[in-house]
């Protein structure tokens, strides 16, 4: 008589919570939000700062050359999630700094057990003008970022998350010249080895809010997650720390019913060393919900 084979392990069911600060609102009001939101559920993020100025009011030049992003501010209410200082940021206003003004709370998010890595200099500069720069420009930008993290947080980042998304094969040349322990740079199903880097790519797999059609489309994220499986929801704090964080809230607890451990994004890099991953180049395309292509 032939025995059963035993059954399989149920999925592993692990999310990283990836939040981007683009903005000055972000840093000042949406992170301090999120980190009492985080703690009410007693979980981790890793946190990507953008540390150089804000000049998010330079926006304004795209909505002129490109009728999907406007749409894109109308369809999520990009005044009420940014507000209208933000707008004018760079153009009628003085560009402020963003984390580098802020080393106090930058080092706050670590002490209260979340990682903090390097996300921009001028996000707005590397998401309008990279795929028309060369090495230089692109290395420069890195060291006055990476320059402004070391200064507020005293040591070096372990990682970096591209603004927007956003690669080409000049930046990944340059990035592969810095130490870094991971990447978080790309839009993918699963985590894999960036071509010509050797790193441990942590991809966002799951929809923003933003992307998902705000609020009322919670269920679509908690519906990705319902398999099982290493998930990464990419995370605003000007948007899930601002007049969404109760949809937030209800990301949270759904995954938390699903029997979901929330994990720091250096956790799940850590743990995909011991695994064979495929080495993958990256492309560029549009993705549901967004204005414009980003790395994939």
């Amino acid at each position: 008589m032939n025995e059963c084979p035993p059954p399989s392990p149920p999925p592993e069911r692990i999310l990283g919570l990836k939040v981007d600060v683009d903005t000055r609102r972000g840093m000042e009001e949406g992170v301090p939000a999120l980190l009492s939101a985080l703690a009410a559920f007693s979980c981790a993020a890793t946190f990507f700062l953008s540390f150089g100025p804000d000049n998010s009011g330079k926006a304004v030049y795209r909505m002129v050359r490109s009728p999907r992003f406007l749409f894109k501010m109308i369809r999520t209410n990009a005044p009420g999630l940014y507000g209208v200082r933000t707008a004018l940021y760079g153009t009628l206003l003085k560009a402020p700094m963003i984390a580098r003004a802020f080393p106090d709370l930058c080092r706050e998010i670590e002490t209260q057990g979340h990682e903090v890595e390097f996300h921009a200099w001028d996000h707005r500069a590397w998401q309008d003008t990279l795929p028309r720069k060369g090495e230089r420009w692109i290395r420069e930008w890195l060291d006055r970022g990476i320059a402004a993290y070391e200064g507020c947080m005293g040591h070096p980042p372990r990682a970096f998350g591209a603004p927007a998304w956003l690669l080409t094969e000049a930046a990944v040349g340059v990035l592969a010249g810095y130490e870094w322990e991971y990447l978080s740079c790309t839009r993918a199903p699963s985590p894999f080895l960036l071509e010509g880097t050797g790193l441990v790519e942590v991809p966002s797999d799951l929809p923003c809010l933003e992307e998902a059609g705000g609020p009322k489309r919670v269920g679509r994220i908690l519906a990705a997650l319902s398999p099982g499986g290493i998930h990464v929801l990419p995370v605003h704090a000007e948007v899930e720390g601002g007049i969404w964080r109760d949809s937030f809230a209800e990301i949270l607890e759904g995954a938390a019913r699903m029997g979901y451990r929330v994990a720091r994004l250096s956790e799940i890099a850590e743990s995909l060393w011991k695994r064979e991953l495929p080495e993958r180049p990256f492309r560029t395309a549009l993705l549901r919900g967004r204005a414009f292509p980003c790395a994939v």
